[in-house]
């Protein structure tokens, strides 16, 4: 870097206008204040260039872990960019750095009051410092050569809206936000049909500004979406290999394939209310309300609950204290603290003097529980034993009599556990620990336990028939997505097998004092990969292990590495689940192309069980082309690094394998025909309404008050996160959930302008109206006209006897439609839904 051209500026400050994608090269190759030699990238010719880069680190939220990077990449005579996507985040990075005493100084700014006072605020002088930078980018990037580390705004927060922890719906979790939208992918719009996203566009209407969505149909047809009514768009998802056809804007194909999948929906609806009426019905045991003994268990917890493992124990408990029985799955991302939940439902039954049996898919994890729970019940007289074969046939026969006598409370086991042989005294809970890892065999022993005991299952990335049957309500679900605190996001690279890049990744972990899973699923040449580590760094202390070794050998090696008396274990699959160490925070898989996504996901979740910075390597040949299954798996797992991502990649492998043979009919058609976020979203509405639940009317409000309802570019530049936040804002569903947004738009991008605060109440208005079934609410000069559709729920009489207790302001003319004043002073559309209001109580 020593040797730049002064004449062509600081690459930084070049940098500080750029937007990057993940075409970097032909970014820099179009952009005309750049060269790439300026930069200190290589160019080998002038068609040819090789960029050494690799994604910045995610902290998510956590930013004294950011501080201390970017003082030590700082200290290590790296460059640091941190970039801003509004003024109203460049003020709060300046806050931040004076908190935490780091020297700062700013890149390019427009001139303005703002940026004059944050350029006075500037503390670096001549000291190595951060450059804070106005700049349309959430994620950074790290140009190795160059030595300069860009970090964005998603890098150090959450780049989306989160909201308060609460109940949502069960949906929530796995529907697209439009986090990855670009342009050419496919969409569903409810009443269009599957169309081609183009990208958004401002359109000026008698003065007013919108900003819409741009949809090409068939025909090359054109439909512009107003983001305010975002909530009629979603992603298209299918069965991998699926490409849709455009639908003809105008035509009646959509709604008449719409109509036929509804129908089918519809049957299978009523298939899963019997299952679930039959499971209802059953006879369970209702469990005791918490006693003393409970809370003295739950106030031992090490650390603090996070919100929704909080929602989740109380889900857990609502369900065990009712007569029938339990069966909810628990979705959390590994290391979401699912574990702890499960021991303080094994507690309450216990408490109640009845059997827990806890079921792991190998003999490594169910070890793992066993110490776990021994170290948790350690207080409590609750006896808890281990069956599987690290046991010795006398310690098993010893376990099975305690079980069948009952002197046992809690037994952990693998598929042992569901031998024939193993005969509880008296069976209370059955905890399933990633259920989809079990054989047909097994599973059908478990439908026989299941009958009329509570069952709690556990599982990071449920596989789709699971997934896709808790979704609808077959099975009760709770989902834990807050990480706990001061987790980081596991970095995640794709690389060829490099004998260069395992030393340096074994190395550096080392130099740490961490441990380093090599994963090689092939036993026969297993201790040749071993050896190989062995040769590559002679100071590290490395084992192997795999599922065809003896007990006592395997439980050897694992406790080796458990203990820290081992740097490298090289094995096969037999960590991919649960296993617990925190000092191991750096793993490399080998053939990662062959390996499922579920797979990868639960072996990369191995590491990052702390606060240390965890790697992941997924290693693929140099010399072999890859299947488009198998780099789109790469590629999605490399995307999906976020903290909480397991149920995107539970989604997206549900679209990749399909939802699976659900009650004997193949559903893929359907799901291709109309995308799975509708279909799911039909499903869930035809099983509530032969529940007998509160269905919303499948009715759209009409809604024209003239006013600037849009979120300016200037307030979020980045398209992928204005998409989002209107997302967010159409799915608005009262006055607290305005303001919590308000709240975080505000702390996040500054002040909302006025005409975010005109969308979020238009998102309130649009709510109220079409919950009362309005047809349409439009602006006429200094009055408001609102038509109600001949199917409202609010009788004539009512609504007479509503305009006769109001102040004047309020008519109704002889066709039905009821006019309002409009007050100046006010807000309009709050004005608006403030006269509404009462009619709520009235339907």
């Amino acid at each position: 870097m020593e040797d730049l051209d002064p004449r062509k500026g600081d690459p930084l400050e070049v940098l500080s206008s750029f937007y990057f994608t993940d075409d970097w090269e032909a970014q820099l190759s179009r952009h005309p204040r750049l060269e790439l030699e300026h930069l200190g990238l290589a160019r080998e010719d002038r068609e040819t260039r090789t960029i050494q880069t690799q994604p910045a680190s995610r902290f998510h939220g956590n930013v004294p872990a950011f501080m201390e990077e970017a003082r030590g990449r700082i200290a290590a005579g790296e460059r640091v960019l941190l970039a801003a996507e509004s003024l109203g985040e460049l003020e709060r990075y300046v806050d931040l750095c004076h908190e935490y005493e780091v020297a700062f100084r700013l890149g390019e700014l427009e001139e303005n009051a703002t940026s004059a006072r944050l350029a006075e605020d500037s503390s670096a002088g001549s000291v190595p410092a951060i450059v804070l930078c106005r700049a349309p980018f959430t994620d950074g990037v790290v140009f190795l050569d160059a030595r300069i580390a860009i970090f964005g705004t998603g890098d150090v927060f959450e780049t989306m809206l989160q909201g308060a922890a609460k109940r949502r719906p069960k949906t929530a979790s796995f529907f697209s936000d439009f986090s990855e939208l670009k342009p050419g992918d496919y969409v569903v719009h409810v009443d269009h049909g599957i169309g081609q996203f183009e990208g958004l566009h401002q359109i000026e209407n008698g003065g007013a500004r919108g900003e819409f969505m741009r949809l090409r149909y068939a025909d090359d047809a054109r439909l512009y979406v107003p983001l305010e009514r975002l909530d009629l768009v979603q992603s298209y998802r299918a069965v991998e290999g699926a490409t849709p056809v455009l639908d003809k804007l105008g035509g009646s194909t959509w709604t008449a394939r719409k109509a036929r999948v509804k129908k089918s929906v519809e049957d299978m609806a009523d298939k899963l209310l019997k299952i679930y009426a039959g499971r209802k019905t059953g006879e369970g045991f209702a469990f005791s309300p918490d006693g003393a003994f409970q809370r003295e268990f739950e106030d031992a917890f090490e650390f603090e609950e996070t919100a929704d493992q909080a929602i989740a124990i109380a889900d857990v408990k609502r369900d065990m204290e009712r007569q029938q029985p339990m069966d909810r799955l628990l979705c959390g991302d590994v290391g979401y603290g699912k574990t702890e939940v499960a021991m303080r439902t094994a507690f309450k039954a216990v408490t109640d003097s009845k059997q827990v049996a806890v079921l792991a898919p190998t003999t490594v994890l169910a070890f793992q529980h066993f110490e776990t729970f021994r170290r948790r019940f350690a207080a409590f007289p609750v006896k808890v034993e281990l069956l599987s074969r690290f046991r010795t046939a006398r310690e098993q026969k010893d376990v099975l009599a305690g079980v069948e006598s009952g002197q046992l409370d809690i037994v952990i086991g693998t598929h042992r556990l569901l031998s024939k042989d193993v005969k509880f005294h008296d069976l209370g809970l059955l905890i399933v620990d990633e259920e989809q890892r079990f054989g047909v065999a097994h599973k059908e022993r478990l439908k026989e336990l299941k009958l009329n005991v509570d069952v709690l299952t556990l599982s990071a990335t449920p596989i789709p028939r699971t997934l896709n049957m808790s979704l609808v309500g077959l099975r009760d679900m709770s989902v834990i997505e807050t990480p706990p605190k001061d987790r980081l996001a596991i970095q995640t690279v794709v690389a060829p097998f490099s004998e260069s890049l395992i030393r340096r990744a074994i190395e550096e972990e080392m130099s740490r004092h961490g441990q380093v899973f090599l994963v090689h699923n092939r036993v026969e040449s297993i201790y040749a990969i071993a050896d190989l580590v062995n040769k590559l760094v002679p100071k590290a202390r490395v084992v192997a292990g795999h599922g065809q070794m003896n007990e006592k050998e395997l439980e050897s090696v694992m406790f080796k590495f458990v203990r820290g008396e081992a740097d490298v274990l090289v094995c096969t699959t037999i960590v991919e689940n649960g296993l617990d160490i925190p000092r191991a925070n750096t793993i490399l898989i080998n053939r990662a192309d062959r390996f499922g996504l579920s797979e990868l996901y639960q072996l990369r979740g191995r590491v990052g069980r702390s606060n240390q910075r965890a790697y992941a390597y997924l290693l693929v040949p140099e010399d072999v082309s890859l299947t488009p299954l198998a780099t789109r798996r790469l590629a999605a797992l490399k995307e999906f690094s976020a903290l909480g991502a397991g149920f995107r990649v539970a989604a997206l492998d549900l679209e990749l394998r399909g939802a699976g043979n659900l009650l004997g009919g193949q559903q893929h058609g359907h799901i291709n025909a109309i995308g799975f976020d509708l279909y799911v979203q039909m499903l869930e509405r035809a099983v509530s309404t032969l529940k007998g639940e509160e269905v919303k009317p499948e009715m759209r409000a009409t809604i024209n008050l003239g006013l600037d309802i849009r979120i300016p570019e200037e307030y979020i530049p980045n398209e992928n996160l204005r998409l989002r936040t209107y997302k967010r804002i159409a799915g608005i569903t009262g006055e607290a959930e305005r303001d919590e947004v308000n709240n975080e738009l505000a702390d996040r991008f500054g002040a909302p302008p006025p005409a975010v605060g005109n969308l979020l109440d238009y998102a309130l208005l649009k709510g109220l109206a079409e919950g009362l079934l309005i047809s349409s609410i439009e602006r006429r000069a200094n009055e408001v006209a609102v038509k109600f559709h001949p199917e409202t729920p609010l009788s004539p009489e009512n609504l007479v006897k509503f305009i006769r207790s109001q102040k004047e302001g309020l008519r109704l003319d002889p066709g039905g439609t009821l006019w309002m004043r409009l007050d100046r002073r006010g807000r309009v559309a709050e004005s608006v839904r403030n006269v509404l209001l009462p009619l709520e109580t009235k339907r």
